[in-house]
């Protein structure tokens, strides 16, 4: 081939090249199509990590009540139903929960009880326990943790008789997440 028609090819490919740049509609379909899927997998998983974050919040308080009725006692021998007597400074209600203590001179209910229904609520109950045949008093604590989202309960768990001492028990559909 004579070098005049290998530079007028080579010439006509590149035209031929720089008029098809740019994407076509199908290519772009496909495109929107895989990022819509990929969403609509992401999605759900993110949202739901944010209600996890959302529920730490009742679980970290919840726990830090349970913690501070146990001091209060050491310090006043009995259970206090003001938030503000434990000194730990959680406020009443905060933007994902309510707390609340209900009980009486042998054991404490810490409630957390979530204002959203997508949250679960936290229950921590704290019980005097005395060991058989002496008459020492030791404090024994539970936090729990709502089987289901949105599920509230401010009753005070019965404690477990059938332990010598008696331990703490969760309210109804509600599962331990750690006792001490």
């Amino acid at each position: 081939m004579k070098t005049q028609r290998k530079a007028k090819f080579l010439r006509y490919i590149l035209n031929k090249k720089q008029e098809e740049q740019g994407f076509t509609l199908i290519e772009l379909l496909v495109v929107i199509i895989i990022i819509g899927i990929l969403s609509a997998i992401a999605l759900p998983s993110f949202l739901n990590q944010a209600n996890k974050a959302k529920q730490s919040e009742g679980k970290t308080y919840v726990g830090s009540m349970n913690r501070a009725q146990q001091a209060y006692y050491l310090e006043n021998a009995s259970f206090t139903t003001n938030i503000n007597n434990l000194g730990i400074g959680i406020a009443p209600e905060t933007e994902n929960y309510k707390y609340q203590l209900n009980g009486n001179s042998s054991q404490i209910a810490n409630n957390g009880l979530s204002k959203k229904t997508a949250l679960k609520s936290y229950v921590g109950t704290v019980i005097l326990s005395t060991q058989s045949g002496t008459s020492e008093a030791t404090t024994l604590a539970v936090l729990c943790e709502s089987n289901n989202v949105g599920e509230r309960t401010t009753t005070v768990p019965p404690a477990a008789t059938s332990g010598t001492p008696a331990q703490p028990t969760c309210p109804q559909d509600f599962s331990v997440l750690s006792s001490r």
